[in-house]
């Protein structure tokens, strides 16, 4: 069952009634058994996950937020999603249940509302892997067809994806509050995600603390394994940690910390190696929408989220050392020369590290194997790599079957083997070099 969403407590600016667009045929393309269950509810059907059909206890929602894209601070909100509501998994946890691409909304400015099939698809997949990884993430509970054609570059497939998140409260929704409206906005996301704090008498700072150690640990594991999220928003930055808005993302394979796929990050800026400076930056303008909570004064205010911005570099590096110690068995005092070769021979980051847990060095490359020999003489633990990623070449070809043969075959079948992450895949899994010049694009 759907519940009425909790943001209706908030101000009517954070979230306007609106109901989703009835499509002409919506039909089911993929429908997540494995997390229907994970969540104790059975949502298959095509008129609710639409949006076709509404329970009269429930009041979908489009949720207005701001964010500062590439450095520039904008007025955004969901201009083509609709919050449904939210489900009570088993364990007593709430969930937003959202649509993506379901019609029109009071924030669409000159937008269609709609969505493709293509990026919604890659959205499912991707989160898929995240989840099998244990990294935190939205995860997809279906995507479906809608029936009708959508214009883009090109006419491609209507589709609408099902979110389930733990909330879409972003940096960009404190961005969007008001000094006023601030203190009451940051009750409501103490209680959602760190109910533990709201009795404390300094919450709102280590409300900020936690955010902020909550992101540097999943940015280092990001970093961990190779990903590049492409479009690092502030309005992409989810408080309960959540990975959020798979768009132009994807997985490095030849290791460069240059790497960028999305196609409007022309000038590098999200790259796959400034991502930790990036969310440091995106959360010192969260930080700034608490100063109001943080003292009485501004100067005061401002050295307590100084010291709390403090917790990243060391959050991040604690995550990202106990991860790579995870993968190299323990022997991280060599990780820096095995970066360095990787990035000279342009090897491929993921099999490299993949392939340490043989304990053979599987390069004839002599540098490789000098590296390998003192590598294995400092193994100390067990080592437990991850051996499979979306690669952006499979990706691609099962999104291009899906979406122009109506073939799912690819999809599940890469998704398949994505849920199992440490078993070695067949080869061609692994031996899947990236498209020429290959980018991705916004989930429009």
């Amino acid at each position: 069952m759907i519940l009425p969403a909790s943001y209706l407590s908030l101000p009517v600016k954070f979230r306007r009634e609106v109901r989703p667009e009835v499509y002409p045929s919506p039909r089911i393309a993929i429908y997540n058994d494995a997390l229907s269950m994970e969540l104790g509810v059975d949502l298959r059907d095509s008129s609710t996950l639409s949006g076709g059909i509404i329970q009269a206890s429930t009041t979908p929602l489009a949720l207005g937020y701001a964010g500062h894209q590439f450095g520039n601070y904008t007025v955004l909100g969901d201009g083509r999603a609709v919050l449904l509501g939210e489900i009570e998994s088993p364990d007593g946890r709430r969930w937003d249940i959202q649509l993506k691409g379901s019609g029109r909304t009071p924030f669409s400015r000159r937008g269609d509302g709609r969505a493709t099939l293509g990026p919604m698809l890659r959205e499912y997949i991707i989160s898929e892997a995240f989840a099998a990884l244990g990294i935190p993430t939205t995860r997809c509970l279906a995507v479906l067809t809608t029936g009708e054609s959508v214009f883009r570059l090109t006419k491609e497939p209507g589709a609408i994806l099902v979110r389930v998140a733990a909330s879409h409260l972003r940096i960009g929704t404190f961005e969007y509050a008001t000094d006023e409206e601030v203190g009451a906005l940051a009750d409501f996301t103490i209680k959602r995600h760190y109910a533990t704090l709201l009795t404390h008498a300094d919450k709102y700072y280590q409300f900020l603390e936690h955010v902020v150690a909550r992101q540097a640990t999943l940015v280092a594991q990001w970093m961990s394994i190779g990903f590049i999220h492409g479009v690092m928003n502030t309005d992409n930055v989810a408080l309960s940690g959540e990975t959020i808005d798979f768009g132009p993302c994807a997985f490095m394979n030849t290791y460069d910390p240059a790497t960028v796929y999305s196609s409007i990050d022309t000038q590098g800026r999200y790259a796959f190696g400034n991502q930790p400076s990036i969310m440091h930056w995106n959360l010192a303008r969260f930080a700034e929408t608490l100063l109001p909570l943080l003292a009485d004064s501004t100067e005061n205010a401002v050295k307590k989220a100084e010291e709390a911005l403090q917790i990243f570099p060391v959050a991040f590096n604690a995550e990202l050392e106990r991860s790579m110690a995870e993968k190299l068995g323990g022997g991280i005092s060599h990780l820096e020369e095995l970066y360095r070769w990787m990035h000279e021979t342009r090897a491929d980051y993921t099999n490299t590290l993949a392939d340490l847990s043989t304990c053979e060095p599987l390069s004839s490359d002599e540098r490789f194997r000098a590296w390998h020999s003192k590598w294995k003489d400092s193994v100390s633990q067990e080592i437990r790599n991850h051996q499979a990623i979306p690669r952006n070449r499979l990706v691609e070809e099962a999104i291009a079957a899906a979406v122009n043969n109506n073939d799912y075959s690819q999809v599940h079948q890469l998704v398949s083997v994505l849920r199992r992450p440490f078993e070695r895949p067949p080869e061609q899994y692994r031996d899947a070099p990236d498209i020429p010049h290959y980018r991705t694009f916004c989930g429009t």
